[in-house]
């Protein structure tokens, strides 16, 4: 039986390059795969998705505005077997309503991957409602400077230091973000730490 899946994890713990093997072994099987990403996503241009270790694909983008099932309805006349959404924290809570129908309606999988949490620790409105809906919900384990798994995603100032307000949405990769755990994010804000970025 098919389901919405939703696998989250902090930052560099490899979400996107597992949403593009998924989609590879998919297509090795000779299935059709919708791949999506929202508009909110540009770091890698406007139609690509692209993962840290260098696999990419072309990708459709998805604005706010737009409404997925008239969207699918147009791409099944074409094949499609599986959904593959990156980034699905930045959909709208009623985009992932309409993944959810997708599924109910015709039995496609629909397989999310995104972060659960912004840098405050708290939920994106896309991953919230689907920690809400999803019918499986998988945590893909990164792990933290200290050997901890990591479970924030930090984002850091110019200077080394952690940023503690501000917008929900400030893209960026290894330049601005780093995955901690929560003990070494709560000690870095508290003594004001500099903390290293990997941005090799």
């Amino acid at each position: 039986m098919a389901k919405l899946y939703f696998k989250y994890g902090a930052m560099g713990s490899s979400k996107t390059a597992q949403a593009l093997i998924t989609k590879y072994n998919y297509e090795e099987n000779g299935l059709q795969v919708w791949l999506m990403k929202p508009s909110a996503d540009v770091r890698d241009g406007a139609e690509i998705l692209r993962s840290r270790i260098g696999l990419e694909a072309k990708v459709e983008v998805i604005s706010p505005e737009q409404d997925i099932l008239q969207a699918y309805e147009r791409k099944k006349a074409s094949g499609c077997d599986v959904i593959i959404a990156d980034e699905c924290q930045f959909f709208t809570e009623a985009q992932i309503d309409q993944l959810h129908e997708i599924v109910n309606m015709d039995g496609i999988p629909v397989i999310c991957f995104g972060l659960r949490t912004d840098f405050q620790t708290r939920l994106f409105p896309g991953s919230r409602r689907l920690m809400e809906i999803a019918d499986n919900i998988q945590e893909i384990k990164t792990i933290c400077d200290c050997g901890a798994k990591a479970t924030v995603n930090a984002r850091i100032d110019k200077d080394g230091h952690i940023i503690t307000q501000g917008e929900q949405v400030v893209l960026g990769g290894n330049d601005s973000y780093i995955a901690m755990c929560h003990r070494c994010y709560i000690r870095g804000i508290r003594e004001n730490r500099v903390i290293a970025l990997h941005t090799k």
